[in-house]
């Protein structure tokens, strides 16, 4: 039986020999491109160009079935949402999910992550190390940068101002920007990632730093908002996909294949395991994707095969929903009347605040 299906990566270390039974491979929930030759192309890359207003842009093709096709992420402005998603689509709705409308969005490649560091101004990030900006809240994007090279995807972004940010992906890439994304460094020497394991997520833990998670356990920490980077000893050997900051003092969760889910008080210097039980009080086998902090200050983690966890506690306890559909779940995000919207495969979801299917698919 094949691994679960994930929004964030899951591979075995094979670098000597691609196209072995020990293959490497990334971007569950998605999946779409075949390892050996992203990993043909990757030895002999050569470094990444900008994307200028000269280039020609390839637009991602309006459909009216966007809203149901794969979507990896989802973000919360307020009054408007913001998903991502296959074949480049960006969807926003102003009306709690109910009606969407498809972004003009220069690229037909998948988009992994969106974040967004205010009301108006965000970033998305996808195959091919693109990176995409908005300043109008979505509706409008422009290409930052791309690696047309490397062919391997960036996974994860975030920001700390208009002007400082750090993006994520797929062989221990990790750039960064100092101007808006203006203009992206690879910095990837600054972890000690000599397997160049696949980095899935990068968090901000409050009072501490920045936080990032990957492929077999990996785990690495920066107090000084990702100028140098310390490795850390993971709880666990499997791939993590995910990692999110509580409300609380340097502590943070960390979650991945098979339900497990660690949570941590010191930023990751100790772990304690999450015991998770489905309602027929088995352990939780699914993979974790995403998760995300709502307004009322609960948690939610989504994953694979419908599942959805909400805490009220920090993280320390958690209550499982398991939807009908079993559909695998690879963002989430609150609306403003408290319910839920949910991404992944058959595009958006609505729910109650636990996660039960409100009885319509938008």
């Amino acid at each position: 039986m094949s691994e679960p299906i994930m929004r964030r990566t899951q591979s075995s270390r094979a670098v000597g020999s691609p196209c072995s039974s020990e293959r490497r491979v990334y971007s569950p929930i998605v999946k779409a491109l075949s390892l050996c030759s992203v990993l043909s192309v990757l030895m002999f890359a050569s470094a990444p160009v900008l994307a200028s207003a000269e280039d020609a842009a390839e637009f991602s093709v309006v459909s009216a079935k966007a809203q149901s096709s794969l979507l990896l992420d989802v973000s919360s402005l307020g009054k408007r949402l913001v998903s991502v998603g296959d074949r480049g689509h960006v969807l926003f709705s102003d009306d709690n999910g109910a009606n969407w409308v498809q972004a003009k969005v220069p690229t037909k490649q998948v988009l992994t992550a969106v974040f967004f560091i205010d009301a108006t101004h965000g970033w998305a990030v996808g195959h091919d190390a693109q990176i995409l900006a908005t300043t109008d809240a979505g509706t409008t994007w422009v290409k930052q940068f791309e690696d047309l090279e490397l062919e391997a995807p960036l996974l994860d972004i975030w920001f700390k101002d208009l002007s400082n940010g750090y993006a994520v992906g797929a062989y221990g890439a990790l750039l960064e920007t100092t101007d808006g994304g203006a203009n992206w460094e690879d910095i990837s020497d600054r972890m000690d990632n000599e397997d160049a394991y696949h980095l899935n997520a990068i968090v901000e833990v409050k009072d501490s730093g920045l936080f990032v998670v990957g492929e077999q356990g990996v785990m690495f920490r920066s107090p000084d908002w990702g100028q140098t980077w310390e490795t850390l000893e993971s709880p666990y050997e499997g791939s993590l996909f995910g990692a999110l900051g509580t409300n609380e003092s340097a502590t943070l969760l960390v979650y991945g294949l098979r339900g497990h889910l660690f949570r941590s008080t010191d930023f990751g210097s100790t772990w304690q395991p999450i015991s998770l039980n489905t309602e027929n009080n088995g352990p939780l086998e699914f993979g974790l994707a995403d998760g995300g902090r709502l307004p009322d200050g609960s948690i939610v983690v989504v994953g694979h095969g419908g599942t959805v966890l909400k805490s009220t506690d920090n993280g320390q306890n958690f209550t499982v929903t398991n939807r009908a559909d079993r559909l695998s779940l690879a963002g989430v995000a609150a609306m403003e009347n408290g319910n839920l919207i949910l991404v992944g495969q058959g595009g958006v979801h609505t729910a109650t605040p636990a996660g039960a299917d409100l009885g319509q698919q938008q």
